[in-house]
């Protein structure tokens, strides 16, 4: 996978630690985004100690060598190369608390996959949310060992992670959609809550109180900044807000994270080095990434390439689907939609306004206090269908 830049910095002997696995831990995974951009700031603080901390933090899996037949990246124009990076959520549900679904079985699982896309220009960055019950014909993939993980026809998304992990995560991408990843990255639980607390929590508009006592989940209506295990709860919740799908869910997850990166940039949050160790701290602890972005220098490297972009511009979506028609609790691709999405963002061209629907932006969440009001995202739409799916998210209008 390609590297943003070189380091910039001389060689550190105390390499990330590297291991052939990763490590199975509950996830969120939607948080990467403001990680790397207040990673931008990472080596203003200084220190060698702390240097090799945060890079000692990093786990580092190379996967490379585990993906074939990759698709060629278009040739567009602009100052740089597009970006992508998928991010992804390792799901482990043995450890104590973390089956929330009730959900059989150990192991890894993935609930959340979403691709960032940022524009050879630097002027927009698109989160695309590609939803774990998606119905798909899963790729052959290759495991760590270099044995070949048979493809299967009619499964769900999130099942390539469970086989193979991150490389036949990416596998799946790539042959479906087109796009080649130039990285990714594997975001775990305790980073998740880490994150948030480090940086004082994250706001949220909860139109109705969330009453989830099978799950040990009761959060008050309002708007508010909620950290710890209540914003864990939050953005995990499913079966009592709005119409309990997992687009729902998604949604919700993508209106935290846009008001995490808002808090990150203009909430001083980059002017406190309390917070923005104990943040990159967290961060570092929570996270998987290949080699291109195996050190915290690569990765304020890649953080720096958001700072262009204004929080309106950086935008979240969910690749359009609908019900399958054999089975109404899972999805499957709505075309052609969907597939004019992947062409966009492969040809590197700014989305439609009719494919970019529901779209909610880091300048303008949902209910937020803070929200500029002058992006394209949700939170001052008037268009009574953007208003219905985010009632059904369970989100403020």
């Amino acid at each position: 996978m390609s590297d943003p830049a070189p380091d910039g910095a001389e060689p550190d002997t105390s390499a990330p630690k590297r291991r052939g696995k990763v490590r199975k831990r509950h996830t969120i995974g939607k948080i990467v985004l403001a990680t790397v951009l207040v990673m931008a700031m990472a080596t203003g603080l200084g220190t060698i100690w702390l240097y090799r901390h945060l890079n000692g933090n990093l786990n580092v899996v190379d996967v490379t060598g585990q993906l074939t037949n990759r698709p060629d990246k278009m040739e567009v124009e602009g100052p740089q190369e597009p970006l992508n990076v998928l991010v992804m959520g390792s799901d482990s549900r043995d450890c104590e608390g973390c089956n929330i679904d009730n959900l059989t079985g150990g192991g890894q699982r993935s609930d959340t996959t979403i691709l960032f896309h940022l524009s050879a220009d630097r002027e927009r960055a698109y989160g695309i949310s590609i939803p774990r019950d998606l119905i798909v014909d899963r790729p052959d993939c290759v495991d760590e060992d270099g044995t070949t993980i048979a493809g299967a026809d009619g499964v769900m998304w999130n099942e390539a992670f469970s086989v193979g992990g991150p490389a036949c995560t990416i596998q799946q991408v790539e042959q479906l959609t087109g796009i080649p990843m130039d990285h990714y990255v594997v975001v775990d639980f305790e980073g998740f809550k880490g994150m948030v607390d480090a940086i004082g929590g994250v706001e949220v508009c909860i139109p109705e109180p969330i009453v989830d006592p099978a799950h040990g989940i009761n959060i008050e209506a309002g708007t508010r900044k909620i950290k710890g295990a209540e914003a864990l709860n939050y953005v995990r919740e499913r079966y009592v807000v709005g119409n309990g799908s997992d687009i729902g869910r998604m949604k919700r997850q993508q209106a935290f994270i846009a008001s995490m990166a808002h808090q990150v940039v203009t909430a001083g949050t980059l002017a406190r080095p309390d917070h923005l160790v104990g943040f990159l701290n967290a961060a570092t602890k929570s996270l998987t990434v290949d080699d291109g972005l195996g050190s915290i220098v690569k990765l304020a490297q890649l953080g720096g390439q958001f700072q262009g972009i204004g929080l309106d511009n950086i935008q979240f979506l969910t690749i359009p689907n609908i019900p399958d028609p054999s089975d109404p609790n899972r999805l499957v691709w709505k075309q052609p939609e969907a597939k004019n999405v992947w062409d966009k963002i492969a040809h590197d061209e700014p989305l439609t306004k009719k494919l970019s629907e529901d779209v909610i932006s880091a300048g303008n969440v949902p209910g937020s206090s803070s929200s500029s009001g002058s992006g394209n995202g949700n939170g001052g739409s008037s268009n009574e269908a953007d208003k219905q799916a985010l009632a059904d998210a369970g989100l403020c209008t």
